[in-house]
């Protein structure tokens, strides 16, 4: 447990006077966003945020405009109470947790008057299955980014598509942050940690673990030698599409979103494996939309060098 003392605050006149007293105090600040329901994934944002910066703001926003109609945002997991004492745990000085309408002003439709195109970046993979959700990340981070102007920004790499649309949204608009990805954090049996993990009952959550034995079959052919970006994209799918052929009772059908292997920058498909590629994944199972992704290498060479281990540090952040 962390003995450092975190303020809890709600209102942006508050962060303002908090952060000025920090920058007073020449501290390099970090920031973690998050949308709450905390885990160890976010725990190791927070780790990373420590290391990296002297003074470590946690936000926790459930944000409206990522989500679309008949999305979950009515019940997507709440605990303002539980995350405070998480973050303050992990060590963090601040947090903020402001209202909708502190955030975003008494405008109700829209939330915001204005949106962000995000390019092509944001309109692939999980931008086709959401059209609208990238705008409204790219919207409230900009927000965040503009309220706490942090020296480093920390964002996982389980949602790697968003990872790659805000260092191109911070370097299109000469946003005076570094946006660092950490590595995702993975539970014993290879599922990503994820808050929405929370809506999978027990059966489903047991299949879930079908998700990581995806992506590391690819990672098992490339080490075999091969290279064609089809057949290694393939070797995922027919995991996942082997444990739809399975039978038994409690088993659920896994709908496959998108399952490629893109430039790790642009996220175009590639041909050939040449250099490191990211394997993007998602998968909708018992209704519960899950994404993941892992990078496979040419150079790997052995079962021991995959990418899909789990850190050391899995319980306090990697």
């Amino acid at each position: 447990m962390s003995d450092t003392v975190m303020e809890l605050l709600s209102t942006k006149q508050e962060l303002q006077a908090a952060l000025k007293e920090a920058r007073a105090a020449g501290a390099r600040i970090g920031l973690a966003p998050t949308m709450g329901a905390l885990h160890a994934g976010h725990g190791a944002l927070i780790a990373a945020a420590r290391r990296a910066c002297d003074f470590v703001v946690v936000t926790v926003f459930v944000n409206p405009t990522q989500f679309a109609a008949g999305e979950d945002l009515e019940r997507y997991p709440r605990d303002l109470a539980g995350d405070a004492d998480f973050v303050r745990a992990a060590g963090a000085q601040l947090l903020f947790a402001p209202s909708v309408e502190e955030l975003y002003g008494t405008v109700t439709e829209p939330l915001s008057r204005t949106s962000l195109d995000v390019g092509e970046l944001g309109r692939i993979w999980e931008g086709a299955l959401r059209p609208t959700h990238f705008a409204g990340v790219a919207l409230v981070v900009t927000k965040l980014l503009s309220l706490v102007r942090p020296d480093c920004a920390f964002f996982g790499e389980k949602d790697y598509q968003q990872l790659c649309v805000l260092r191109q949204l911070v370097h299109d608009l000469d946003v005076a942050t570094e946006i660092v990805g950490v590595p995702t954090v993975r539970e014993p049996d290879g599922l990503a940690y994820s808050s929405r993990n929370r809506y999978l009952d027990p059966d489903a959550r047991a299949q879930a673990a079908v998700i990581p034995a995806a992506l590391a079959a690819p990672q098992q052919a490339a080490a075999s030698g091969e290279r064609d970006a089809r057949a290694l994209e393939d070797a995922a799918r027919r995991v996942l599409e082997g444990e739809n052929a399975a039978t038994g009772r409690g088993r659920f059908r896994i709908e496959i979103g998108y399952c490629a292997l893109v430039d790790p920058d642009t996220l175009r498909p590639i041909a050939v494996l040449e250099r490191p590629a990211r394997l993007l994944i998602s998968v909708t199972l018992a209704g519960v939309h899950l994404i993941d992704n892992a990078e496979i290498r040419p150079e790997c060479d052995n079962s021991s060098d995959l990418c899909l281990h789990l850190p050391a540090e899995r319980a306090d952040g990697s």
